[in-house]
């Protein structure tokens, strides 16, 4: 108001001049770079309601004259730097095409995000693939010196194999079974697994041979405590698999015997079995100590198995006998084989195998073909030598007692060398006899008797024959009158004699009356009318 007083004291200012705070309040009004407006806008106001009226009316004079002169100071700073806004409006022409450009390349980019993603997840897959395999390279390196040993197991294995170390071996084959235990998914563990089993079979192959080799109780021990360590087979298999092994090996040293020789070869094959079967009792009751096989013995452990075998071999053993004993055609051989088959037989029946009982059919049944075979050919031979006998009158055998036997000389009679049918005929029995007297079983006495008897009940038939089918002068007449009488007197006794010290008793078995009546009459009549009816049987014919 204008009648209100003014003050004009020493704080008015001149209207020609600005403080500086009011230049500074203007500044941060016109300034668009104040980051706080309302604090000076404030100051100012409060300044302003501090003025004087005369002050206020002048204020908006002196707010003009600033605002000229900030134009102005404007204008010549646009003139001044004109080449800045220049660039400046350049710059943001150029900035504004870029950011277009950077629009369509995000554009771009949001499209093929989802790209990346999928690469991305498929990149870290396989990074964890290869970080699981990093790993387990790591873990492999660090465990190298234990994989390789472990791989060389079965290389090492084989080694002890070969070399025959079964010890070490099956030490090896347990801590390969254990490992696959523990860890039989791995596929390195499944091959290593596979590997030791193709040699387990190797070393097995090679146990078992050696049960079919000569080797002594403790290496069977051995050997048998190696296969249980196998555990391949189960107990009764196990015994099984012994016997038969030792089978085979004593088959293979009978097999290499030489069968050329019937007599070498049965006494040989005796004493194998004498000795390697003895033994292979033995060695089964050692290892096996819980055996109580015998023919009794049925709910034994291993069900009379020891037995079984044992009598399979013995059968083996007397069907060789039987089958070869007919080509030993010596007495003195034969009796050689049965001492060695009955010695054989004392032996095995320390171990319950006691076959003796069983030999005697078969030596019987030989002993009896071959005297058989021997008295035959002493028939024979008298046969074919009457035939063809000439009727000669030959030198007189000079002895005090030449038709005379006496019991207990078993000499041949010389008298019989003037009837040289006779002498062949006694020569032949006497062959029989001296094969019989070094095996004569007690049980063919009777047998024996009944074949002397028959012998010579033919060679009286034969007699009796060529008496009434040749036609003989008188002196051939005469000469044969006399071997009758040797035959009767002198043949006869000698060949009883002889059986009797064979058997004694035997002689009262050989029943002469069955042979010597009609010769008895032939001889006794002392004349010999075999030329007439022989010539009357050759006119009829």
């Amino acid at each position: 108001r204008a009648d209100l007083p003014l003050s004009h004291g020493a704080g008015a200012r001149k209207p020609g001049k600005r403080s500086p705070r009011r230049r500074n309040m203007l500044d941060s009004l016109i300034s668009p770079a104040s980051g706080h407006r309302d604090s000076p806008k404030d100051a100012y106001l409060s300044e302003l309601l501090s003025y004087s009226l005369e002050r206020l009316n002048k204020e908006p004079e002196l707010l003009t004259a600033d605002g000229e002169r900030l134009r102005r100071q404007m204008q010549e700073s646009a003139v001044t730097n004109y080449r800045a806004f220049i660039s400046t409006a350049e710059c943001t022409k150029s900035i504004r095409l870029e950011m277009d450009s950077v629009d369509a390349h995000l554009e771009n980019l949001m499209g093929e995000l989802p790209v990346l993603s999928e690469g991305c997840d498929a990149f870290t897959r396989s990074a964890q693939e290869v970080i699981q395999k990093r790993k387990q390279n790591k873990v492999t390196l660090a465990n190298h010196s234990q994989l390789l040993d472990l791989l060389e197991i079965p290389q090492l294995l084989d080694t002890c194999v070969r070399n025959g170390h079964f010890d070490e071996a099956l030490d090896l084959e347990a801590f390969v079974a254990k490992l696959a235990a523990i860890h039989g998914e791995l596929a390195v563990v499944q091959l290593l697994v596979a590997d030791v089993n193709k040699t387990t079979k190797s070393m097995l192959h090679q146990l078992l041979q050696k049960l079919k080799s000569n080797i002594q109780l403790p290496e069977c021990l051995r050997v048998i405590g190696y296969l249980r360590r196998l555990s391949v087979f189960s107990e009764k298999e196990l015994r099984l698999q012994f016997l038969k092994c030792r089978e085979a090996w004593l088959v293979d040293i009978i097999d290499e015997l030489d069968q050329t020789n019937s007599y070498e070869y049965l006494k040989r094959m005796t004493d194998c079995h004498r000795v390697h079967l003895f033994d292979v009792v033995m060695q089964y009751r050692a290892i096996f100590a819980d055996d109580t096989s015998t023919h009794e013995s049925t709910g034994s452990v291993d069900g009379g198995l020891l037995y079984s075998w044992a009598m399979h071999r013995i059968d083996a053993f007397l069907g060789t006998v039987r089958q070869l004993l007919p080509k030993v055609d010596e007495g003195g051989s034969l009796a050689s084989v049965l001492d060695h088959c009955m010695y054989c037989g004392m032996s095995l029946g320390r171990v319950g195998l006691d076959f003796r009982g069983l030999l005697a059919p078969l030596f019987e049944e030989c002993v009896l073909e071959l005297f058989s075979r021997n008295l035959a050919t002493a028939v024979e031979n008298f046969h074919v030598i009457l035939d063809q006998h000439r009727w000669v009158s030959l030198p007189s055998i000079a002895t005090a007692a030449k038709n005379s036997v006496n019991a207990d000389d078993l000499t041949p009679p010389y008298s019989l060398m003037e009837h040289t049918p006779l002498a062949a005929f006694v020569n032949g029995v006497l062959t029989g006899f001296n094969e019989l007297r070094h095996c004569a079983p007690s049980s063919l006495r009777n047998t024996l008797a009944q074949l002397i008897e028959q012998a010579l009940e033919e060679l009286s038939a034969a007699l009796l024959r060529y008496n009434v089918t040749r036609m003989l002068r008188d002196s051939e007449a005469t000469l044969f009158l006399s071997l009758c009488k040797a035959y009767l007197e002198v043949a006869c006794p000698y060949l009883i004699n002889c059986f009797g010290r064979l058997y004694p008793g035997g002689p009262a078995l050989i029943r002469t009356s069955n042979f010597s009546g009609p010769l008895l009459e032939l001889v006794g009549t002392g004349a010999a009318p075999a030329g007439k009816e022989g010539a009357d049987e050759k006119s009829a014919t």
